[in-house]
């Protein structure tokens, strides 16, 4: 049976130019245990244990073995030292579909004369995202798709892919995909081992479960928010509005939505048409349009993904849209109770 965890026992043998003196040697035996496929009742389907990767390097950095489990000699005769012993079910090339990569890394210690072992607990090392798209997206956006971003390049999602797409940990953006136009809808922070199933709909509805299996923790999101509970802020699904915001200033990495207002702030104004001249803050409102600061939050845009995507210079076509946003809510920003340090993002459909 193919199972999820897996453990391992590894370590090399230290190459001959690495001493200038001859040193005896210790046993190294590797193997996968049996208690390792038993940990777990997952039943999807990793490669062939023999065809992991294994791969040994020392404290110098020399690489002493890089190649398939299943070929690496057993017993090794290990010269003291410490070594890195990482293994991993397939080389990483990008993002991929159907790719979910497991593996470990740990650092072994070999003795003179003794017998050494090292125990890898593989894990789902990447994330993973599974877009569902309701009919009431197919019919008004017909032929359009999402594109998924992250550090290590672009995947595209069409209508009718069933597969999941997995990526490196890390910020993941979304942007919709109509011809060769792309317009922004949200941003994620995933963790190895999570994985995104995300509902896109054009219709109001509701829900948000988490659910968990032994092999990694699959979340499941509705793209259209709606609703509240009693610890609002958590999620998107349970988002403040920007009056709850004012009022819960100090909250950290809470979820907030409102409309994009406009922007150009100062300490005592704003800027409610374009052209717009900062990319570095926004008006956030509880309804559209607006020809007051009063009863708004400013919104800080710090360098990066977030600013590019949702600043009003860049991304002029943004004012007025629905935006949820996950960060800080501090006592002042250019003179509003504002929102800093924001981590993740989602827009309404334009």
């Amino acid at each position: 049976m193919k199972n999820i965890f897996v453990m391992a026992a590894a370590a090399a043998l230290l190459t001959a130019c690495d001493y200038f003196f001859p040193v005896e040697n210790g046993e190294l035996s590797i193997s996968f245990s049996k208690e390792g496929y038993l940990a777990t009742k997952s039943s999807r389907t990793i490669p062939d244990t023999n065809s992991f990767i294994l791969s040994v390097v020392s404290a110098k950095g020399s690489v002493l073995y890089d190649g398939a489990y299943g070929a690496a000699p057993q017993p090794i005769q290990a010269a003291p030292g410490s070594y890195t012993v990482k293994v991993v079910s397939e080389r990483s090339s990008g993002p991929a579909f159907e790719m979910p990569l497991y593996g470990d890394e740990q650092i072994v210690g070999v003795e003179t004369g003794g017998l050494s072992n090292v125990n890898l607990f593989c894990t789902q090392l990447n994330c993973g995202i599974k877009l569902n798209y309701d009919y009431t997206f197919l019919q008004r956006y017909p032929g359009a798709g999402v594109l998924i971003t992250s550090a290590e390049g672009s995947l595209a999602y069409p209508a009718g892919e069933t597969r999941t797409a997995y990526f490196q940990p890390g910020i993941v953006n979304l942007q919709l995909k109509q011809g060769d136009a792309l317009s922004p809808l949200m941003t994620r922070s995933l963790k190895a081992r999570e994985n995104l199933i995300l509902n896109i709909s054009s219709a109001q509805n509701q829900g948000l479960t988490i659910q968990v299996d032994t092999s990694c923790t699959w979340i499941n999101e509705e793209y259209i928010i709606g609703g509240q509970n009693d610890d609002p802020g958590t999620e998107p699904d349970n988002a403040m509005g920007v009056w709850d915001a004012r009022q819960n200033v100090g909250a950290r990495e809470v979820w907030v939505y409102g409309y994009i207002a406009g922007g150009d702030l100062s300490s005592s104004k704003a800027k409610y048409e374009g052209p717009f001249t900062s990319k570095t803050n926004l008006l956030l409102s509880p309804k559209y349009p607006v020809s007051s600061r009063e009863g708004c939050v400013s919104v800080q845009l710090q360098q990066g993904d977030t600013r590019d995507a949702l600043n009003l210079v860049d991304n002029p076509q943004l004012l007025g849209r629905q935006v949820f946003l996950k960060g800080n809510i501090v006592a002042s920003y250019y003179g509003l109770p504002g929102i800093q340090a924001i981590t993740e993002f989602v827009l309404s459909l334009p």
